[in-house]
């Protein structure tokens, strides 16, 4: 069996035009903020350890003014087992909150998104091939974050973020394993929005330990084929498919080979850097990074989904 691994970001086109939203209550419609005033490409620096310290140190953020909830609803690509277990993220207290939507834009002006989550007041983490293209090698243009996006709106219109700086794992011209648990992205936004949504903490635990608490992680990302206006009870989600999060309970780390997480959590194209997250003492916390599918390229059956260890980030910030 042929097998290869499928990065969640296609770097495809984004229709804006084609979508509409409606709006909640207190929020703003950003479909068409995405394609604001040109700005200043991002600033891309390679990996060197110790070299931007992250505030916080790995500890969670929670604003006082925001509640906390563990409640975050208020054939498919990268679903292994068949079946879709994901609901809509339509919470906007903590930490759901502290997830967004990345915007990028592509050197030939194409559009696409990812999913990216606040660990900094100013600092939100995603995935290296959300940044470049893994094909290509070539940087985006421009970046955006749109945090805690429902229904295609944010909470206020000035809360959406430009990338200013990126610092990545790889950039795709190295060996299959070593671009596989590089596919990390750190980026510094123009706005403190941590200190509004919160942000979330990070935990480096070893494998076995994440392996042996089966079913105990939720996953949140903003898939492409998510949500299905035509689904019953869906039908008021009508700003598009990746234009409100997925959300799932219960499932797991599989296993780790050559440094590599493998996980059964229910992805597909857009959900890239979306954080795996654990329950520890009570608290949140990303344990893994979502990044990429395993597919038999014969039978292009879904085989299982990969993640990245969140231990760079100890590194990255000095901890180390």
């Amino acid at each position: 069996m042929t097998t290869k691994p499928i990065y969640k970001q296609p770097f495809a086109l984004f229709f804006a035009g084609l979508l509409s939203a409606i709006t909640l209550s207190g929020s703003v419609s950003v479909l068409a903020q995405t394609e604001s005033e040109p700005s200043s490409p991002p600033k891309f620096t390679k990996f060197q350890p110790g070299q931007l310290k992250i505030q916080g140190n790995g500890n969670a953020f929670k604003p006082s003014e925001l509640r906390q909830s563990n409640q975050p609803s208020g054939g498919k690509r990268g679903i292994p087992d068949g079946i879709d277990d994901r609901v809509p993220m339509l919470s906007r207290e903590y930490p759901w909150s502290a997830i967004g939507r990345v915007q990028g834009t592509t050197t030939d002006a194409q559009s696409y998104h990812c999913t990216g989550t606040l660990i900094s007041d100013d600092i939100v983490l995603t995935n290296s091939h959300c940044v470049i293209d893994p094909e290509t090698h070539e940087l985006s243009k421009k970046i955006l974050f749109l945090p805690n996006v429902i229904n295609g709106v944010v909470s206020n219109k000035r809360d959406v973020a430009t990338v200013e700086q990126v610092i990545y794992g790889t950039d795709f011209t190295h060996d299959s394993n070593t671009n596989q648990t590089h596919d990390w992205a750190i980026m510094k936004i123009d706005k403190p929005l941590g200190r509004k949504y919160g942000y979330l903490g990070w935990k480096s635990l070893p494998a076995s330990a994440l392996v042996k608490n089966e079913q105990k992680l939720f996953f949140v990302g903003y898939s492409g084929d998510f949500p299905d206006p035509n689904k019953k009870g869906y039908e008021y989600l009508t700003a598009g498919q990746g234009w409100t999060a997925s959300f799932q309970a219960g499932c797991k780390i599989v296993k780790e080979e050559q440094d590599v997480l493998y996980h059964d959590c229910d992805t597909a194209g857009g959900s890239s850097g979306g954080p795996l997250i654990g329950l520890i003492d009570g608290q949140p916390y990303i344990v893994a990074l979502n990044n990429a599918e395993l597919k038999n390229t014969r039978t292009h059956q879904d085989i299982i989904n990969l993640a990245v260890k969140v231990s760079f980030l100890d590194e990255l910030a000095g901890n180390k």
